[in-house]
């Protein structure tokens, strides 16, 4: 059914737009090269391919490590597809409004391979006090994507551990995360070690039970990643991109993975996250979280 579209919209290139030869020849390969993405992921129906799935695709070829300019020709390429497509009622929704081309400051760092964080969740040591909080932490973070500010400003009474969810954020701005299961299991672990257990002290203290600093999270990070032997810069930023990537590449929609980071501005992370308008953010978490 692809191929149907994909031929007539060959015709319409040659016959009734004034290209030269080579700009046919780009605009035409580009869209030969996203119909061949689209078979490889067995979608043969125009109709299920939406944002998701166009994002994917420019993802896929930053990994091919394309160039920017390469990127936003093969997104302009899709978007005059689909004027065609529209124009000639082919289809009724168009997947690239709003859509804009990654530029090269804005390209997703490097992430934590599936294996690393496990090796980097493995390490504190659960039977004490410090460990316990800090595996809590990481996994918390790792479930969330949550940032170092957030999780070092959370109260107790934030944390539903029965609806396994978490409310981050100020009151204006705030959101509700669905927090995974191992996530759940450390941070229960955790607060049964808590002497005073109520809903307005900080969730995660220090030795003299204040409120952990940002960077006192920073240092006990970087001794883990020592002890790790794991050859990168572990960072909170790594920590929050590596549960985003994983969600995505675990085939959870990017627009929902948007939703739980919290972000309102998309510019930064427009290559794979949108404005969510899917509410069903919970059972999409635990199905698609490597650890949910």
């Amino acid at each position: 059914m692809l191929r149907v579209f994909l031929e007539k919209y060959i015709e319409y290139m040659k016959i009734e737009k004034d290209l030269n030869e080579n700009t046919l020849k780009s605009y035409l390969g580009d869209i030969e090269n996203f119909s061949l993405y689209l078979e490889e992921k067995s979608i043969v129906n125009i109709e299920n391919i939406n944002k998701t799935v166009v994002i994917q695709y420019l993802v896929s070829l930053e990994k091919l490590e394309k160039a920017p300019s390469t990127i936003a020709r093969n997104l302009s390429s899709i978007k005059s597809y689909y004027e065609f497509l529209i124009n000639k009622r082919y289809v009724i929704n168009n997947p690239t409004i709003g859509l804009k081309a990654p530029k090269v400051e804005r390209k997703i760092s490097e992430v934590l391979t599936h294996d690393e964080v496990d090796i980097l969740l493995m390490l504190p040591d659960e039977d004490s006090f410090k460990g316990s909080r800090d595996k809590a932490m990481l996994e918390l973070m790792y479930s969330t994507g949550i940032g170092v500010n957030e999780i070092v400003g959370l109260n107790i009474g934030d944390l539903d551990l029965e609806m396994d969810t978490l409310v981050v954020g100020t009151n204006s701005n705030s959101r509700i995360v669905p927090v995974g299961t191992l996530a759940i299991d450390a941070l229960s672990s955790y607060i049964e070690k808590l002497e005073d257990k109520s809903p307005d002290k900080p969730l995660f203290i220090n030795s003299r039970k204040d409120r952990l600093t940002r960077q006192g999270f920073w240092k006990n990070l970087k001794e883990y990643e020592k002890k790790s032997g794991i050859e990168k810069n572990i960072t909170p930023q790594m920590l929050r991109q590596s549960f985003a990537v994983h969600m995505i590449e675990n085939g959870a929609d990017l627009e929902v993975v948007q939703k739980m980071l919290g972000h309102s501005d998309l510019t930064t992370t427009q290559i794979y996250l949108y404005k969510s308008t899917n509410g069903n953010v919970r059972e999409v978490h635990k199905k698609y979280h490597p650890r949910g």
